[in-house]
């Protein structure tokens, strides 16, 4: 386990150099923000004075050079339009997006698995075709569409639930949360929801799957042979077995609802770094781009590898493979 950790920390650190390369050169030779952070009417010295103030005045390759040296002592680069380390900018917004990923996943398997159990231990009936039409909704409906149609009807027509912004916060265990008070939950349910339909469709057909390839097996026969109650049968060694393909898509699934957020938080102007990484393209505030995607890289890195962990765990065949 230790080889293999050390071994995928290495390919983290190869896939990460990568990236950067890829994505300073993208963003850095697109636009020019000097025309949105100076006045039209700014002289040319100004502009001489604020591009080798940025360090724009350099080649692009020394720029990269100054941006590897500078990340590798944790400075990802100074923001044009906040004046702040993109990092602490994108730290201070990353709290509000993990929150509502974390609940959008909680969402999709609190919701997905029952129903895709039922389903596929009701496989061929109304239920199960009830179940599987609405996952399929799930997979189709646009992820824009859904947001507006929940605030139209919950927000607007029914006037239940608020459309915008985060709402009040509190702490629990010390951590700013929106879960600490009610009208902190209020506006976290209708995001949260828009952003886990899609997973709960995804969950619901992975589980499906799995119940349906699990319960004709021998081990499943033998422990009805046993006089096991349904109950454990399903809970103990149906559900055990179907859910290390389960954890292993989920956890790559959460990486991508903290970096696809974006038009969830955009609809409800919910302050996570979605919303910033948008605000960050349309003022071309290259370092927060810059750094965004770097952090989001490391994360999806730091999540597939504590799901191949999990995995392993559950598994001891692909540990002992390993």
């Amino acid at each position: 386990m230790t080889a293999f950790i050390i071994r995928r920390l290495f390919q983290a650190l190869i896939v990460l150099f990568i990236t950067s390369v890829i994505v300073f050169a993208g963003v850095y030779a697109i636009g020019d923000p000097l025309e949105i952070l100076l006045p039209a009417d700014a002289t040319m010295a100004e502009r001489a004075q604020v591009t080798q103030s940025l360090g724009l005045d350099k080649p692009l390759i020394i720029q990269y050079g100054h941006f590897l040296w500078n990340a590798l002592h944790g400075d990802l680069g100074t923001s044009f339009v906040y004046n702040q380390p993109s990092v602490s900018v994108i730290l201070q917004r990353l709290p509000a997006t993990l929150e509502l990923a974390f609940c959008a996943l909680i969402l999709a398997l609190l919701i997905g698995i029952p129903l895709g159990l039922l389903s596929g231990l009701k496989s061929g009936s109304a239920t199960d075709e009830t179940i599987m039409t609405c996952s399929i909704l799930g997979f189709s409906l646009p992820n824009f569409w859904q947001g507006m149609m929940l605030i139209m009807i919950f927000s607007v027509y029914l006037g239940w639930l608020p459309s915008t912004g985060r709402g009040q916060t509190g702490t629990i265990l010390g951590i700013e949360t929106s879960l600490a008070t009610w009208d902190g939950i209020q506006h976290l349910i209708l995001p949260a929801i828009n952003l886990s339909l899609a997973k709960i469709s995804l969950v619901i057909r992975l589980t499906r799957t799995g119940v349906q390839e699990t319960i004709p097996l021998d081990f499943v026969k033998f422990a009805r042979a046993r006089g096991l109650s349904p109950f454990r049968i399903i809970s103990v060694h149906v559900l055990k077995n179907i859910l290390i393909p389960i954890i292993t898509v989920i956890g790559i699934e959460f990486g991508s609802l903290i970096a696809f957020a974006v038009v969830t938080e955009t609809i409800f102007a919910w302050p996570g770094v979605g919303k910033l990484i948008i605000d960050s393209i349309n003022i071309l505030d290259r370092p927060i781009v810059v750094a965004y995607i770097l952090v989001v890289v490391s994360m999806f890195i730091i999540i597939n590898l504590v799901v191949d962990i999990l995995y392993s765990l559950l598994d001891p065949r692909i540990r002992s493979k390993r």
